[in-house]
């Protein structure tokens, strides 16, 4: 539609200049001798340089609206860890941007898109006022220098098949939006669609098959906008957890393979969440949710949590999550986890015209624990072995050649004694729910990790980015997977994660492996 109007305002202007250059020129006709064949042609090249002039104006102007337009306003939908939001829905008036205004955007005042766990498309083809489209596609090859037999990589919540092109995700959907009136649906087809569910131990409780009926929907929610202050959304549904850093969706994130603090820690909440803007450079958001990454509740009580994010300007992004009062182990309705996600970003460099175009940096510091049921946040004692969570992860990432290029290096380390959070290997077809004995989770079971990154990407367009990227992965413990597989012979034997007779699962304490993705997002 703008494109439309763009295009009349052109060829008005050009038939108007027409018309006002043809009067001049009949009435000095009339009033002055005939011009001379040099005093035409310079006549005409004048009008050809105002005409370029004025269309060179059009053009920067269309170039400001479109900057303008970019920012992401939290209003419509919010951008953060682990999340990934569409541009905003398409408006008849202007964005307003100054963070003054006390109706601007919130989070409008300046291009985010270098944040990771945020897209860096600048707009969407064929957005229309009541639906702005998106599609996703991840696609992705990875060379596991173990060669496990069985082409199976465990305790990771990104890549899970080696030696082999695999599609993660195929994601269609995207925001609906009337009258305050709000909707997001985004749908996930491929590997997601299998190992998301996999990784939720509250399906298990109860009827209704809740993996089932959710696997093939990443974010599905409905909400209404209020006009408070900068905006107040309250939406219900599946949506984005945003705990980890790292948006689920790899297009969006500065490396593949996150650390462990993001890998582990939940990508979806199933529930209630109200976002307030009081101010254009801050979003407070209460949650009330069924759990820890559930589709239902693991036992009586549901999780109680919270977000603050911060972004003082252009340069700085600052989040806090909060978790606690979910009971999130199955069948011990006695046990409390509490947990705080908080992470920093910044970028330092920022010279568009220069080789090294941009570069950033992000730290993000993860602690939790549980409480009750025979285990304890503050050390071995009378009610049990300690359990708990402290990691971090740090990347740094710099732009080349006007953002087309750019090279990411980064790592974490995480301790889960207890291991209440380590993702299982899938030994045996084992599953959140089912466990197994070939890598226990009892209370107290050590488990420390660490892992280094090196990331390449080549950004040809704004909605398409080649990935190449290295990785080193290592455990106190064994848990990734050797030559040997994780897959009994013949395939699953027996019930999801039980023993197998004579056999033993291939688990070495560490790994190296090689991914190239191709990512896409309309």
């Amino acid at each position: 539609m703008k494109s439309s109007i763009c295009g009349l305002s052109l060829a008005m202007l050009f038939f108007g200049a027409g018309l006002i250059f043809n009067a001049v020129d009949l009435r000095a006709q009339e009033r002055a001798p005939q011009p001379t064949a040099e005093e035409i042609k310079a006549a005409q090249d004048q009008k050809i340089q105002l005409l370029q002039d004025k269309l060179e104006e059009i053009q920067q102007q269309i170039v400001e609206l479109k900057r303008a337009n970019s920012a992401q306003p939290e209003t419509h939908h919010i951008t953060t860890a682990k999340a990934s939001a569409p541009p905003p829905a398409v408006s008849e008036e202007p964005v307003i941007t100054d963070p003054s205004n006390p109706k601007s955007e919130p989070f409008a005042f300046a291009d985010f898109t270098w944040l990771t766990g945020n897209a860096r498309t600048m707009d969407t083809p064929y957005a229309t006022k009541f639906f702005t489209p998106e599609i996703r596609t991840d696609t992705n090859y990875t060379y596991d220098y173990r060669h496990p037999q069985d082409n199976t990589i465990g305790g990771s919540s990104e890549v899970f098949r080696a030696n082999e092109v695999q599609l993660t995700q195929l994601g269609v959907g995207g925001d609906f939006h009337y009258d305050n009136v709000r909707a997001r649906l985004m749908t996930q087809f491929g590997l997601y669609s299998q190992t998301t569910p996999r990784n939720d131990a509250s399906t298990a409780r109860g009827q209704w098959n809740l993996a089932d009926a959710y696997r093939y929907v990443s974010e599905a929610y409905g909400g209404y906008h209020f006009n408070v202050q900068h905006g107040l959304n309250v939406d219900a549904g599946i949506f984005m957890s945003y705990v980890g850093l790292f948006s689920y969706y790899q297009f969006d994130n500065w490396a593949y393979q996150p650390s462990y603090v993001s890998s582990n820690t939940p990508w979806f909440f199933n529930g209630v969440r109200v976002q307030w803007f009081p101010t254009a450079k801050l979003k407070i958001e209460p949650w009330f949710i069924n759990g820890w990454q559930s589709y239902g509740r693991f036992n009586n009580r549901p999780g109680l949590g919270g977000q603050i994010l911060w972004r003082p300007n252009g340069n700085w992004s600052i989040v806090g999550n909060q978790y606690g009062y979910g009971e999130d182990a199955l069948g011990i309705p006695t046990r409390t986890r509490y947990h705080t996600d908080d992470s920093v970003q910044y970028k330092y460099y920022d010279r568009p015209t220069s080789f090294i175009s941009k570069a950033a940096a992000t730290l993000t510091g993860d602690a939790g624990c549980e409480s009750g049921g025979g285990v304890s946040c503050f050390g071995n004692g009378k009610t049990g072995p300690k359990q708990s969570f402290l990691g971090f992860m740090a990347y740094n990432r710099v732009w080349f050649d006007h953002d087309r290029y750019a090279l990411t290096l980064g790592g974490g380390k995480i301790n889960n004694p207890g291991r209440y959070l380590v993702l299982l290997p899938p030994i045996n077809g084992a599953t959140a729910a089912s466990g197994t004995p070939y890598f226990t989770e009892n209370p107290g079971d050590p488990f420390k990790a660490w892992d280094t990154s090196v990331t390449a990407d080549y950004m040809p367009s704004q909605y398409f980015t080649y990935r190449f990227e290295y990785n080193h992965r290592a455990a106190n413990v064994p848990y990734f997977t050797g030559p040997g597989g994780v897959t009994p012979p013949g395939g699953n034997t027996g019930a999801p994660g039980s023993v197998v007779p004579g056999w033993t699962p291939d688990l070495r304490n560490s790994e190296n492996r090689i991914t190239v993705a191709f990512l896409l997002k309309f």
